[in-house]
Protein backbone atom coordinates (compact mmCIF):
# COMPACT_ATOMS: atom_id res chain seq x y z
CA UNK A 1 0.00 0.00 0.00
CA UNK A 2 0.94 3.64 -0.10
CA UNK A 3 3.69 4.97 2.08
CA UNK A 4 1.76 8.22 2.51
CA UNK A 5 -1.99 7.61 2.51
CA UNK A 6 -4.44 4.77 3.21
CA UNK A 7 -6.32 5.95 0.11
CA UNK A 8 -3.42 4.88 -2.09
CA UNK A 9 -3.11 1.27 -3.19
CA UNK A 10 -0.29 -1.26 -3.16
CA UNK A 11 1.32 -2.29 -6.42
CA UNK A 12 3.84 -1.16 -9.00
CA UNK A 13 6.44 1.58 -8.60
CA UNK A 14 5.38 5.15 -9.26
CA UNK A 15 5.80 6.80 -12.64
CA UNK A 16 4.01 9.14 -15.01
CA UNK A 17 1.02 7.31 -16.44
CA UNK A 18 3.02 4.27 -17.49
CA UNK A 19 1.21 0.93 -17.79
CA UNK A 20 2.18 -1.89 -15.45
CA UNK A 21 0.93 -5.43 -15.18
CA UNK A 22 0.93 -8.46 -12.94
CA UNK A 23 0.91 -12.06 -14.09
CA UNK A 24 -1.18 -14.79 -12.50
CA UNK A 25 1.15 -17.59 -11.45
CA UNK A 26 -1.11 -20.66 -11.33
CA UNK A 27 -4.60 -22.07 -11.64
CA UNK A 28 -7.26 -21.49 -14.30
CA UNK A 29 -5.80 -18.15 -15.42
CA UNK A 30 -2.14 -19.14 -15.24
CA UNK A 31 0.17 -16.74 -17.13
CA UNK A 32 -2.67 -14.25 -17.73
CA UNK A 33 -1.38 -10.66 -17.51
CA UNK A 34 -3.55 -8.09 -15.74
CA UNK A 35 -3.06 -4.32 -16.02
CA UNK A 36 -2.12 -2.37 -12.90
CA UNK A 37 -2.63 1.38 -12.78
CA UNK A 38 0.26 3.62 -11.86
CA UNK A 39 -0.15 5.03 -8.37
CA UNK A 40 2.53 6.28 -6.02
CA UNK A 41 3.45 3.56 -3.54
CA UNK A 42 1.63 0.79 -5.38
CA UNK A 43 3.52 -2.50 -4.92
CA UNK A 44 2.00 -5.77 -6.11
CA UNK A 45 3.09 -8.87 -4.22
CA UNK A 46 6.02 -10.14 -6.36
CA UNK A 47 5.66 -13.29 -8.45
CA UNK A 48 8.07 -15.34 -6.38
CA UNK A 49 6.42 -14.31 -3.11
CA UNK A 50 3.01 -15.33 -4.45
CA UNK A 51 4.46 -18.60 -5.70
CA UNK A 52 5.93 -19.29 -2.27
CA UNK A 53 2.72 -18.31 -0.48
CA UNK A 54 0.51 -20.57 -2.56
CA UNK A 55 2.98 -23.42 -2.16
CA UNK A 56 2.50 -22.94 1.58
CA UNK A 57 -1.27 -22.96 1.15
CA UNK A 58 -1.21 -26.13 -0.93
CA UNK A 59 -1.48 -24.67 -4.45
CA UNK A 60 -5.27 -25.01 -4.80
CA UNK A 61 -7.86 -23.18 -2.68
CA UNK A 62 -10.90 -25.13 -3.90
CA UNK A 63 -14.05 -23.98 -2.14
CA UNK A 64 -12.27 -21.65 0.26
CA UNK A 65 -13.41 -18.15 1.24
CA UNK A 66 -10.77 -15.44 0.99
CA UNK A 67 -10.54 -11.80 2.05
CA UNK A 68 -7.99 -9.47 0.44
CA UNK A 69 -7.85 -6.31 2.55
CA UNK A 70 -5.95 -3.35 1.05
CA UNK A 71 -6.29 -5.18 -2.30
CA UNK A 72 -4.39 -2.63 -4.43
CA UNK A 73 -3.40 -4.42 -7.64
CA UNK A 74 -5.44 -7.47 -6.65
CA UNK A 75 -2.44 -9.77 -7.11
CA UNK A 76 -3.34 -11.97 -4.14
CA UNK A 77 -7.09 -11.99 -4.66
CA UNK A 78 -6.97 -12.82 -8.37
CA UNK A 79 -4.40 -15.54 -7.67
CA UNK A 80 -6.69 -17.07 -5.04
CA UNK A 81 -9.67 -17.03 -7.40
CA UNK A 82 -7.58 -18.57 -10.18
CA UNK A 83 -6.76 -21.42 -7.81
CA UNK A 84 -10.38 -22.32 -7.07
CA UNK A 85 -11.47 -20.11 -4.17
CA UNK A 86 -15.26 -20.07 -3.91
CA UNK A 87 -15.39 -16.45 -2.73
CA UNK A 88 -12.81 -13.68 -2.81
CA UNK A 89 -13.75 -10.33 -1.28
CA UNK A 90 -11.30 -7.62 -2.37
CA UNK A 91 -11.35 -4.33 -0.48
CA UNK A 92 -9.79 -1.20 -1.96
CA UNK A 93 -10.41 2.42 -0.99
CA UNK A 94 -8.73 4.16 -3.93
CA UNK A 95 -11.35 4.75 -6.63
CA UNK A 96 -8.96 4.36 -9.56
CA UNK A 97 -7.48 1.16 -8.19
CA UNK A 98 -10.96 -0.23 -7.49
CA UNK A 99 -12.03 0.59 -11.04
CA UNK A 100 -9.03 -1.34 -12.39
CA UNK A 101 -9.92 -4.29 -10.17
CA UNK A 102 -13.42 -4.29 -11.62
CA UNK A 103 -12.04 -4.12 -15.16
CA UNK A 104 -9.76 -7.09 -14.49
CA UNK A 105 -12.63 -8.98 -12.88
CA UNK A 106 -14.68 -8.43 -16.04
CA UNK A 107 -11.76 -9.49 -18.25
CA UNK A 108 -11.58 -12.81 -16.41
CA UNK A 109 -15.35 -13.22 -15.95
CA UNK A 110 -14.41 -13.90 -12.34
CA UNK A 111 -17.75 -14.69 -10.68
CA UNK A 112 -16.18 -15.69 -7.36
CA UNK A 113 -14.71 -12.21 -6.85
CA UNK A 114 -16.51 -9.37 -5.07
CA UNK A 115 -14.95 -5.90 -5.07
CA UNK A 116 -15.76 -3.44 -2.30
CA UNK A 117 -14.65 0.16 -2.81
CA UNK A 118 -14.36 0.97 0.88
CA UNK A 119 -12.03 1.68 3.77
CA UNK A 120 -10.50 -1.68 4.65
CA UNK A 121 -10.59 -1.23 8.42
CA UNK A 122 -14.17 0.00 8.54
CA UNK A 123 -15.36 -2.82 6.33
CA UNK A 124 -13.42 -5.45 8.29
CA UNK A 125 -15.09 -4.26 11.48
CA UNK A 126 -18.49 -5.05 9.94
CA UNK A 127 -17.74 -8.62 8.85
CA UNK A 128 -18.80 -11.74 10.73
CA UNK A 129 -16.21 -13.61 12.81
CA UNK A 130 -14.86 -16.79 11.24
CA UNK A 131 -16.27 -15.98 7.82
CA UNK A 132 -13.05 -16.51 5.82
CA UNK A 133 -10.59 -19.38 5.43
CA UNK A 134 -7.71 -17.16 4.28
CA UNK A 135 -7.28 -13.47 5.04
CA UNK A 136 -4.56 -11.49 3.24
CA UNK A 137 -3.45 -8.21 4.83
CA UNK A 138 -0.86 -5.83 3.46
CA UNK A 139 -1.49 -2.40 4.98
CA UNK A 140 0.45 0.67 3.81
CA UNK A 141 4.02 0.65 5.08
CA UNK A 142 4.81 3.51 7.43
CA UNK A 143 1.18 4.22 8.30
CA UNK A 144 1.11 2.41 11.66
CA UNK A 145 -1.93 0.42 10.54
CA UNK A 146 -0.60 -3.07 11.11
CA UNK A 147 -1.73 -3.41 14.73
CA UNK A 148 -5.30 -2.31 14.03
CA UNK A 149 -5.38 -4.43 10.86
CA UNK A 150 -4.38 -7.52 12.82
CA UNK A 151 -6.92 -6.74 15.54
CA UNK A 152 -9.76 -6.61 13.00
CA UNK A 153 -8.57 -9.36 10.64
CA UNK A 154 -7.65 -12.13 13.09
CA UNK A 155 -11.23 -12.79 14.30
CA UNK A 156 -12.42 -13.11 10.69
CA UNK A 157 -10.32 -16.24 10.10
CA UNK A 158 -12.05 -19.61 10.49
CA UNK A 159 -10.83 -22.06 13.14
CA UNK A 160 -8.38 -23.87 10.83
CA UNK A 161 -7.78 -20.94 8.51
CA UNK A 162 -4.74 -18.83 7.72
CA UNK A 163 -3.76 -15.19 8.10
CA UNK A 164 -1.20 -13.86 5.62
CA UNK A 165 0.68 -10.67 6.49
CA UNK A 166 3.06 -8.53 4.44
CA UNK A 167 4.94 -5.83 6.29
CA UNK A 168 8.03 -3.68 6.24
CA UNK A 169 9.58 -5.57 9.14
CA UNK A 170 9.60 -9.07 10.55
CA UNK A 171 6.39 -9.81 12.43
CA UNK A 172 6.65 -10.84 16.08
CA UNK A 173 3.29 -12.42 16.90
CA UNK A 174 3.98 -12.17 20.62
CA UNK A 175 4.24 -8.38 20.32
CA UNK A 176 0.62 -8.01 19.17
CA UNK A 177 -2.22 -8.65 21.61
CA UNK A 178 -4.49 -9.42 18.66
CA UNK A 179 -2.30 -12.44 17.82
CA UNK A 180 -2.48 -14.13 21.21
CA UNK A 181 -2.95 -17.83 20.44
CA UNK A 182 -1.50 -17.45 16.94
CA UNK A 183 1.90 -18.48 15.62
CA UNK A 184 3.91 -17.70 12.50
CA UNK A 185 4.08 -21.05 10.70
CA UNK A 186 6.02 -19.83 7.65
CA UNK A 187 7.87 -16.64 6.82
CA UNK A 188 10.19 -15.16 4.25
CA UNK A 189 11.72 -11.94 2.94
CA UNK A 190 11.94 -10.48 -0.55
CA UNK A 191 13.75 -7.17 -0.84
CA UNK A 192 12.22 -4.81 1.72
CA UNK A 193 9.09 -6.95 2.15
CA UNK A 194 8.63 -9.48 4.94
CA UNK A 195 5.85 -12.00 4.45
CA UNK A 196 4.31 -14.32 7.01
CA UNK A 197 1.71 -17.07 7.20
CA UNK A 198 0.02 -17.45 10.57
CA UNK A 199 -2.35 -20.02 12.04
CA UNK A 200 -4.00 -20.48 15.41
CA UNK A 201 -2.08 -22.67 17.80
CA UNK A 202 -3.48 -26.11 18.62
CA UNK A 203 -4.96 -25.94 22.10
CA UNK A 204 -4.75 -29.67 22.70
Amino acid sequence: MSRTSPARAKGAPSGRGQAHSIRIIGGDWKRTPLPVIDLDGLRPTPDRVRETLFNWLGQQLDGQRCLDLFAGSGALGFEAASRGAARVLMVERNARAAAQLRANQAKLSARAIEIAEADALRLAASLAPGSFDVVFIDPPFGEDLLGRSLELAAPLVSADGFLYVESGESLDAAAHAALEGWSVVRQGKAGAVYFHLLQRENEE
